[in-house]
């Protein structure tokens, strides 16, 4: 296994903190991480026996390697209690995947204050505040983190405004945390594309969904899978590479 940061000794088993982890994409990037020889602690806010049951099943395959973590990234107050939860249970904290997010439509006009909490507080704030409690501890550890942007922080989307500014805000904290936690830990992104679909099926209807994917090179959406193999990479094998982000898209973004 490759080690978080070129110059520093082996550790067996990192510690990497995956939020919103107990479904989609974040479940797929704690099992991919675990199977690169990570210890996982996955975070969940309402998904508990989703979150339970993905631990039950990587300490099934390597015992103590995983353990769920209830916060809710709109309250400060838990993002700091988060983090002192996971290092006292694992002794250790190396890397932070800020992947949980919250994705819906915000048309201008119709935007309210609820809507800019929500968005904002999941997609930025939350982000920002887990980065600046897990810095200590990240430094310590010669670690990293990675953040979950989007293409549409670059090349906004018609009807998510708030969305895709959060998203970009995130973008530039991504630059902004690489240059403050400089050189003790590294900071990167990964952009996905089309990869998951949102729950809410009428946002993007059948013949939106057809439009999007012809318009994607490779012609084909992508899966989580394709997600967390970038974040895997960020983490593990990727010493000199900092502040930077990695487009996940299939080629959609080289001719939005």
């Amino acid at each position: 296994m490759s080690t978080l940061q070129s110059g520093k000794a082996e550790q067996s088993m990192p510690v990497i903190l995956v939020t919103g982890a107990a479904r989609r994409v974040g479940a797929e990037i704690a099992r991919t991480l675990h199977a690169a020889g990570a210890c996982v602690a996955i975070h969940y806010h309402t998904a508990a026996d989703e979150a339970k049951a993905l631990a039950a099943l990587l300490n099934g395959q390597r015992a103590d390697s995983a353990a769920a973590f209830p916060a809710n990234l709109l309250d400060l107050d838990d993002l700091p209690r988060l983090i002192t939860q996971v290092v006292d249970h694992f002794g250790q904290l190396d890397g932070l995947v800020n992947n949980a997010s919250t994705f819906y439509s915000t048309k201008v006009g119709a935007t309210n204050t609820a809507a800019w909490d929500d968005l904002m507080g999941t997609n930025l704030k939350a982000p920002l505040f887990l980065a600046q409690a897990a810095a200590p501890y990240l430094k310590r550890q010669h670690g990293c983190i990675v953040n979950i942007t989007d293409v549409h922080a670059e090349r906004p989307l018609k009807g998510y405004a708030l969305y895709c500014t959060a998203k970009a805000g995130l973008l530039g904290l991504t630059r902004a945390l690489a240059i403050e936690l400089s050189p003790e830990v590294r900071v990167n992104a990964v952009a996905p594309g089309a990869v998951a679909w949102p729950e809410q099926t009428d946002d993007f209807p059948p013949d939106e969904r057809d439009a999007i994917i012809d318009h994607t090179l490779l012609k084909r959406v992508g899966s989580a899978a394709d997600i967390a193999r970038a974040v895997r990479f960020l983490v593990f094998d990727a010493p000199y590479v900092t502040g930077q982000t990695i487009t996940v898209d299939g080629g959609r973004s080289a001719h939005l």
